[in-house]
């Protein structure tokens, strides 16, 4: 029986390929559901005034983020017997960090080298070496969390006020836009 020889390398790519292909956005749901890191919270700050958040993780856009807060806001509106609501203090913050991972073919290249590897240049063999040392891929990981002082209302919203939303409004057209928890 022979059995079939697979590359260190060719590995490496398929787990990255395998991965990747699971890396989801955040779903809309509450925070720290099913282990998940992000989602969103709230916290009652006055009847009619709720401190509501939405974090993502380095996946979900930003655009996501701020409609999960909206969302959140809307239905805290809804479920207080409100029709509403108005933001006070709105911000996103952005979260960037950067990962180096070693290059997988870099010792794909260089396997057959000894340990002392010897470097061909300008027709003379050196025992130096590699002289533009190891490749890293850098990538840029953002994250993003949207946060928000909530004011709810009933009634008509404020048609003097561009940061009222209508809830009913926001659920039915944000709603569908965000993917739920599996």
């Amino acid at each position: 029986m022979k059995l079939l020889s697979i590359r260190p390398s060719v590995l490496a790519v398929a787990a990255a390929l395998a991965l990747s292909a699971c890396a989801t956005a955040t779903p809309y749901q509450p925070a720290g559901f099913q282990g998940e890191r992000g989602g969103y919270a709230e916290q009652r700050l006055e009847s009619n005034r709720y401190r509501v958040s939405f974090a993502g993780n380095s996946v979900t856009t930003r655009e996501q983020v701020e409609m999960g807060l909206l969302l959140r806001s809307a239905e805290l509106t809804v479920q207080d017997g409100y029709d509403w609501f108005s933001t006070v203090n709105r911000a996103t913050d952005r979260d960037v960090r950067y990962g180096a991972t070693p290059d997988p073919f870099y010792y794909e290249r260089y396997r057959y080298w000894s340990p002392y590897w010897q470097v061909y240049h300008r027709g003379l063999w050196s025992p130096w070496s590699d002289p533009f040392g190891r490749d890293f891929d850098v990538r840029e990981i953002d994250r993003y969390e949207a946060s928000a002082e909530i004011v709810m209302g009933r009634g008509a919203k404020p048609a003097d006020d561009a940061n009222a939303f209508d809830a009913r409004e926001v659920i039915q057209n944000v709603g569908p836009r965000l993917t739920r928890p599996n």
